[in-house]
């Protein structure tokens, strides 16, 4: 099973990356935000894997500066559920 096949199982949904970056988010609710977060980068040696909360949209036209959770209890256990999945 592939990392994209993977997050779609746990309800993660793609959005748009580059040839070396891939982009996931997944929803907490039936509205827009909070979402969990994460990009995939792939180099030639390894894979990295980010992930977040993202609680608000962004609040300043142009800029990708947003209210975010990186080491939150919560982002912790989302991190642990798809590692035990992986």
């Amino acid at each position: 099973m592939n990392l994209k096949v993977l997050l779609n199982r746990l309800g993660y949904h793609q959005r748009r990356g580059t040839h070396t970056e891939f982009e996931f988010v997944r929803r907490l609710s039936s509205l827009s935000y909070p979402r969990f977060h994460c990009y995939i980068l792939i180099d030639d040696s390894k894979t990295r894997f980010n992930l977040h909360l993202d609680e608000k949209k962004r609040s300043y036209q142009g800029h990708k500066a947003h209210s975010g959770q990186y080491d939150s209890e919560m982002v912790q256990q989302e991190l642990q559920r798809i590692i035990t999945a992986l």
